[in-house]
Order: structure tokens, then sequence, then C-alpha cells
């Protein structure tokens, strides 16, 4: 079946799966899980315990498996962590589409969740190719004129060269949104998270395995969604 979809949305049950009402186990999952990380348990069995305990779903277990770390990793994250005007002057990697689909769905109204580590991250998943949709100009738009105003020395936005539509994105960009921006540039690589890590530029990314092995990151989607996204439906487990 074609994918039709026009929107980076929430699913038609998130707001009952996320409502008020589900928040104080979902937290408690989040601790949970988070405490069977710090003391070694396996990442997968250890989800399946929490989320049986609490009766998940799947969509619920993958926000707690989202927002969780571990002790270790949540002081290590912040450790290599910039406030957000060190990128001035500096270059700055960015997560393609880590960070444009998190933008993408907080504009849409799909629900972002805070995990223990401060970053905004979706429930979305692109599935080896990414759909444009109503969204993606939008948050483009927001995300290079964010970025811009930050004054880095440059800025390198990987997209994934095995996702397919990734070479139709990049022309979008190229041609459309990047006239005015001379240091501002896309490119398609194989492995992303690999370049992020070994990179010597300041990282703009969510991605657990980025923040765990690269050198030094800020924060940047939870800045866009914070200062340019206000009806950006927002559920906080950082206190976990």
């Amino acid at each position: 079946m074609p994918d039709k979809r026009i929107h980076r949305g929430p699913h038609p049950q998130d707001e009952q799966l996320f409502s008020t009402a589900h928040l104080e186990n979902l937290s408690a999952a989040v601790a949970d899980y988070s405490m069977l990380l710090t003391k070694g348990y396996a990442e997968n069995s250890s989800l399946k315990i929490v989320g049986d305990r609490f009766e998940l779903t799947d969509r619920q277990r993958l926000a707690v498996m989202r927002s969780a770390c571990s002790d270790s990793q949540l002081i290590s994250r912040e450790q290599k962590r910039l406030k957000i005007k060190s990128v001035k002057n500096n270059p700055l990697a960015v997560d393609g589409y880590n960070l444009l689909i998190t933008i993408e769905a907080a504009i849409s109204g799909g629900f972002i969740f805070i995990g223990r580590d401060g970053c905004c991250r979706d429930l979305a998943s692109i599935h080896g190719t990414y759909r444009k949709v109503n969204e993606t100009i939008p948050a483009l738009e927001l995300i290079i004129d964010f970025v811009d105003s930050l004054r880095p020395a440059e800025v390198i936005l990987l997209l994934d060269r095995p996702v397919s539509n990734s070479g139709r994105l990049k022309k979008i960009i190229d041609d459309s949104l990047l006239g005015d921006y001379e240091d501002f540039f896309v490119r398609l690589s194989v492995n992303p998270d690999a370049e992020l890590i070994s990179t010597g530029a300041i990282v703009a990314s969510s991605d657990s395995v980025v923040l765990d092995n690269c050198s030094r990151w800020t924060n940047l989607a939870a800045e866009i969604i914070n200062q340019k996204i206000p009806s950006a439906k927002l559920i906080d487990f950082s206190s976990c």
C-alpha cells in the first residue's frame, strides 16, 4: 500500500495513550527502565519487563525507550553538552533526518518527549524511505533560519544516502532554500552516525548512539522547539 501521509502528526490513538491519565505510569516506567539500564540489564528484556509491568502499548513502550537512559549515559551526555550559543563561530554538523522529522512532528501536533537527557524526541519513523509532508518546507525554513541566527562558521547537514528520496530532499534544500546561505551545505552520507561521531564540529543530534560517542554536542532541536514552536505538545520525562 502506498504511503499517502501528508502530515508528520500524531497517531490517531496518541491523544489517549499519552493523556494526563497515563503520565504517572509512563514516568514511573521511564524511571524503572532507566534504573535497569543503569544496573547493566539488557535493553530489550528490560523494556519488556517494564512494559509488561505497567501494561504499556507498543507506542508507549517506544516513548519510554526513547526517553530513558542509564545514569552513566546521562552524566556523560551532560558533560559533553554545549550551550547553544557555543555554536557561534564554530562548525556545526547536523543529523539531518533526526532533526527534521522531530521539527516536522512538533509543527504538526505530534507528541514530543523530553528525555532524561533533555533531548526532544518524537515517535515518527521513516522506515528506509523519506516522505515529504506538508510540514517539510516550513520545518526546513525554520531550521535553516534558526541555525543561521546562531552564526556558525559553517553548517553541514547530513542526510542518509541509503534512505530513499534523500537525493530529492537534498535538491529541494539546495535549489529552493539555501540561496542566501553561503556557509550551509547539505551532503548525502552512507553512514551519518559514524561521521557525526568522528567529526571535530559541534554535533546537533538526539540519537543515543551519536550522543554517547561524539566529542561534543548541542541540543538544537530542543532550542528550536522551545523558542519557535510554542504550540508543541511536550511531555517531559527529564526528571525521571
